[in-house]
């Protein structure tokens, strides 16, 4: 067998028509400057081809579902084995995805609870058995010999009446005695029962005094009073004690009767398991009244009610016109101001009394009629309900909040599927734990010899798969946690752990950064993961720039010496001390410390103004008070799942942006928020992409294309054809291409592999028509304008002040390889974030701004950090604030302040463990960051 994948000739995007021998069964980081094309040897070069390759070992039919895949431009490549990618996008957003499913750990949870699960009733809570007549003979016959037994059948189970008939049918069946109402009575008696009381009717079946051989008596006897019980029997010792018996699973005390327990029952996503109120969800979507009245300060005239608002109808002004009328509610009136009655009947309606509304629709035409009020909020959810429009329905779902259901509390299934519990746990709880607590509660889980011969090898799996899960350091998430809530990386180790759990073997992995947002604490167990895949005879190529990956590897290859034209070669290859010794690498150069981010020689000091958080309690945050000062670069740390993005992003990020722009989103649970005053502008720099289709790109979104279009309609050709800006869009008719209707590429379908696109065979991937492109500024077309990259348009763009400014922001965030045109769907999560740093850096900066960046090295080589850095301190200097989410040492120690989190995540986390300087946190003993913090700041 070959022991290297041999690459020769790749020229794919900016690679250099190299050739590189990657070892194979080895741990192989690739590593370079951002936009060096790292991504391009390993994702659109060897695992392209991979998968054209397995596309082409299916069959002719197969084949022609799937479409051509387009071969890689690279000559050939050997000794390559079937490929797989593990990248960062997020994994599914269908809410009923969890990491429970994802894992297939809930699967085998499934299992367990459906062969060794103990069932009981869901509305009494009492334990539910089967047994068979067989099993209650063997059971009794261990009681100790000359024990006295009454077998009694209850006939009548807590039911009023006389019963009059029950009683005559088992005094003709031959029965002498029976225990009514817990008193024996004789059946020969008179019995008088109450009509409007329950009563129990229990009749003796047999008398039996254990000694010598009864079994076959007692048997007979517990068939008699099973068939007349439906499947119960009791068996009443004389010295006063009952033991209830059941043929099936069914509840003895009042008569709930179970199903037939299998996995299906445990299946939210099944209509068998499924919770019927939620059909399976947890939560129902419902009209929040915080969301639709805001501001309770406003009167109704001002448009207190947000819905409506916006509403240009007269409808709306003339309703509250009719119910100040009916009922008193003033409309110039702030609402605070209005007694609980009328605000209820605001929101809520008012079911008994009818208005008189008179309704003008502005034309001269008026209708006068009675009508019930409904209410503001059953209006919303009649209209949410019988639309048919999207847009309408995503409009009104601003006006909503996701609550827990009341049925299932959350737990997505039916009463019967909770009732079933293995070590006091039903299944949604067990799923409520970390899965360290979940780990820890099925190591700890105590059986029958019988279940544990049953569940022997489903429990191996699952304790194998919440093994890989904390191994990857994904220990602090529930596998109740909604799959569309991961961030990147998170989604991306899941896959990893799924992978490994597989077992695999001769496989190429290809993987794009692991490491990103993981703490240095957890990142060692990462990599003994990826040495574990790599054991079990795998090639692990990793896209990574994390110093401690690199040391562990088998072998590096950095990608340079720039980005975009300036990359695609081949620096430098081989063991960590030989990347180190070479001259020519940047990597090798700050690995070996020859290059290093500087510490600050001085901190800065706050401005004497902060942000005051109080009493933070969303998710694991244990109301906790924290403050963030102003005027400086601010690092928000804690291991994974401490707490940093419930506290940045979900209350501080959201509030601020709900008080200072009236954004619709709920803010995390708080107490309150002090300092608002000190800043009128709060931009959150997130990973989410600058638009979903091929026709967004970093020229539209920082607005330098409206620019150039504006350029182009000015160039004498243009003002000759009647030109004018739009004529240069590809988003509309007329200037750009019909048979792709802009896009330069077609998308084709293929169905159970990933959408791809190819290009338009029209415009050859240009956008526009013939036409369009023969108008030129400096000799290029508007198609030539977008092929550049940010540093060559930078130059081509030199004396236009405007277009300019713009560029050299793309620049400086290190963004100077990309192309004006590139498709946002092609740009990373930490690309797609510089984009929008680089928009908000070339606009004019108020003193007054919070910047909020979460994670901002992502995908960045350290060299492109130090330029970010600078970038950063440029906001700083400005004067505004910076407040970043970090676990990269090295920006963590070029902080004027850090808030660290922690001390563990999940539950163990939620707690502010250290703040103030680096020099201060590391101090800190409790403090994990602290501790690495320390060997980089000596």
């Amino acid at each position: 067998m070959q022991k290297y994948i041999s690459v020769r000739g790749a020229r794919q995007h900016n690679l250099k028509n190299i050739d590189v021998d990657i070892p194979r069964d080895k741990l192989v980081v690739l590593t370079g400057l951002s936009g060096s094309g790292k991504s391009s040897l390993a994702f659109d070069t060897i695992y392209a081809e991979g998968q054209r390759r397995y596309v082409e070992s299916l069959s002719a039919y197969a084949r022609q579902f799937l479409g051509q895949m387009d071969k890689p431009d690279v000559d050939y490549i050997e000794g390559l084995s079937p490929a797989i990618s593990i990248d960062q996008k997020t994994t599914s957003r269908n809410p009923r995805s969890t990491v429970g499913t994802v894992t297939e750990v809930y699967d085998y949870l499934r299992l367990l609870y459906a062969r060794v699960g103990q069932p009981s009733c869901p509305n009494c809570m009492i334990p539910i058995a089967q047994q068979t007549v067989e099993q209650i003979v063997d059971q009794v016959l261990q009681w100790p010999e000359g024990t006295r037994l009454m077998i009694l059948s209850p006939v009548v189970r807590g039911k009023k009446g006389e019963h009059v008939k029950v009683l005559d049918e088992l005094r003709r069946a031959g029965y002498v005695r029976a225990r009514i109402d817990g008193e024996h009575k004789e059946l020969s008696e008179t019995i008088d029962l109450e009509k409007n009381k329950n009563h129990t009717i229990e009749v003796v079946v047999d008398r039996i005094i254990l000694r010598g051989d009864v079994s076959s008596r007692l048997a007979d006897s517990l068939e008699t009073a099973t068939s007349l019980s439906g499947g119960i029997v009791i068996i009443s010792k004389v010295e006063g004690e009952d033991i209830l018996f059941s043929l099936s699973l069914g509840c003895t005390e009042c008569g709930f009767s179970f199903g037939e327990i299998s996995p299906r029952l445990f299946s939210f996503n099944s209509p068998y398991g499924a919770c019927p109120t939620c059909g399976g969800l947890g939560s129902n979507l419902d009209v929040d009244p915080s969301l639709v009245i805001p501001d309770m300060r406003k009167p109704l005239s001002d448009g207190a009610v947000l819905p409506w608002a916006s509403s240009s109808s007269n409808y709306y002004p003339q309703l509250y016109q009719a119910l100040q009328e009916n009922f008193g509610i003033d409309v110039d009136k702030p609402l605070d101001e209005l007694s609980e009655s009328q605000l209820e009947t605001l929101l809520y309606g008012n079911t008994e009394q009818k208005i008189t509304l008179i309704y003008d629709n502005g034309n001269g035409r008026s209708h006068t009629y009675q009508t019930l009020f409904k209410g503001v909020i059953p209006i919303i959810e009649r209209n949410y309900k019988e639309t048919t429009s999207d847009y309408i329905r995503e409009e009104l779902e601003n006006y909503m909040s996701s609550r827990a259901c009341l049925d299932c509390g959350g737990a997505r299934l039916k009463p019967e599927a909770l009732a079933v519990r293995l070590g006091g746990l039903h299944i949604s709880q067990v799923t409520q734990l970390t899965v360290r607590e979940c780990q820890d509660f099925f190591v700890t889980l105590e059986l029958s010899e019988k279940h544990q011969v049953i569940a022997k090898q489903v429990l191996k799996e699952i304790t194998e798969r919440l093994g890989f899960l904390v191994n990857v350091g994904l220990d602090y998430l529930s596998l109740a946690r909604k799959a569309g809530t991961l961030s990147g990386g998170e989604a991306q180790r899941i896959r990893l752990a799924t992978q490994i759990g597989s077992s695999l073997m001769g496989v190429v992995y290809i993987l794009d950064e692991p490491s990103i947002g993981l703490h240095q604490r957890d990142n060692e167990r990462l990599i003994h993961t990826l040495m574990r895949l790599r054991d079990l005879g795998n090639t692990v190529i990793v896209v990574e720039h994390d110093e401690d990956t690199m040391r562990h590897a088998d072998h590096i290859i950095d990608i340079g010496p720039g980005a975009g034209v300036h990359g695609g070669h081949i620096i430098a290859e081989g063991t960590m001390q030989q990347i180190c010794e070479n001259q020519a690498s940047i990597t090798g150069q700050y690995l070996s410390g020859r290059m290093q981010i500087e510490i600050p020689e001085c901190r800065r000091p706050p401005n004497g103004k902060w942000l005051e958080i109080i009493g933070a309690t969303e998710n694991n945050l244990r109301d906790i008070t924290v403050r963030f000062p102003l005027g400086v670069f601010t690092c928000v740390t804690g291991v994974s799942g401490s707490g940093k993005s419930t506290l940045v992003n979900e209350i501080l990020h959201k509030r601020l942006a709900h008080e200072l722009t009236g954004a619709r989103a709920k803010p995390g649970a708080h107490k309150a928020l002090l300092g608002l005053g000190y800043i009128d502008k709060v931009i959150d720099i997130d990973q989410s992409p600058i638009g979903r289709t091929p026709r967004s790109n970093a020229a539209t979104y920082t607005g330098t294309f409206e620019l150039i279009r504006q350029l182009f309609a000015q160039t004498q050709e243009a003002k000759m054809r009647g030109y004018k800006p739009g004529r240069f869009s590809f988003n509309t008719k007329g200037g750009r291409c019909e048979a792709c209707k802009g896009d330069g590429i077609i998308r084709i379908e293929m169905h159970f592999l990933p959408d791809v696109y190819v290009p338009c065979d029209v415009c050859k991937g240009k956008r526009y028509n013939r036409e369009t492109q023969e108008v030129r500024f400096k000799g290029k077309s508007i198609s030539d304008v977008l092929d550049l990259t940010a540093e060559q348009a930078l130059e081509f763009f030199a004396n236009i002040p405007r277009i300019e400014r713009k560029l050299q922001t793309l620049v400086d965030v290190g963004l100077s390889y990309i192309r004006l045109g590139q498709p946002a769907t092609t740009l990373s999560g930490g690309e797609a974030q510089r984009v929008k740093l680089a928009t908000e850096l070339s606009r004019r900066s108020t003193g007054k701004t919070l910047y909020i960046l979460d994670e901002p090295t992502t995908g960045l080589h350290i060299a492109d950090i130090h330029r970010l850095m600078g970038v950063l301190s440029r906001l700083v200097d400005a004067g505004d604030s910076v407040l970043v989410i970090e676990h990269n040492l090295d920006v963590i120690k070029t902080a004027d302040h850090i808030i660290d989190l922690g001390p563990e995540g999940g539950a163990q986390g939620g707690l502010v463990i250290a703040q103030g300087t680096p020099e201060e946190v590391v101090k800190v003993e409790q403090s994990y960051t602290g501790r690495f913090l320390a060997r980089v700041l000596k």
